[in-house]
């Protein structure tokens, strides 16, 4: 004999949380945080490489993080910086800000690639 068996509509609820703010703060926090790094040892790259006379443009060197872009630039204040990275008609140029920056690329990529994977 084959028993009819009684089948039960069973009621499943499924619950939405909208986690998009938190998971869009993560990234946004683990990118400026690369960014941070990014620029501290583009800065480095810089001092090392900026020709030193009384040492006040290597001194002026330094870095910001613009969290509204993202990005981080490095520079300097100092005047003739110009003339020194990009050299005049009496002088030749000495660049240190521009491969500071372009010489290590790879290196700046991987530092953010950390941060987002493990921030």
């Amino acid at each position: 004999k084959l028993k009819k068996q009684n089948k039960r509509q069973k009621r499943m609820s499924v619950e939405v949380h909208d986690n998009s703010k938190e998971v869009s703060e993560a990234i946004k926090s683990a990118l400026l945080k690369g960014l941070e790094t990014c620029g501290l040892v583009a800065e480095g790259y810089a001092k090392k490489l900026a020709p030193v006379d009384t040492g006040n443009l290597r001194n002026s060197i330094t870095h910001e993080v613009d969290d509204g872009e993202p990005s981080a630039y490095i520079g300097t204040n100092v005047e003739y910086a110009p003339y020194q990275e990009l050299g005049t008609i009496h002088m030749k140029a000495q660049p240190f800000l521009k491969p500071a920056v372009a010489d290590h690329a790879n290196e700046y990529r991987k530092i953010i690639e950390k941060e987002l994977k493990n921030g």
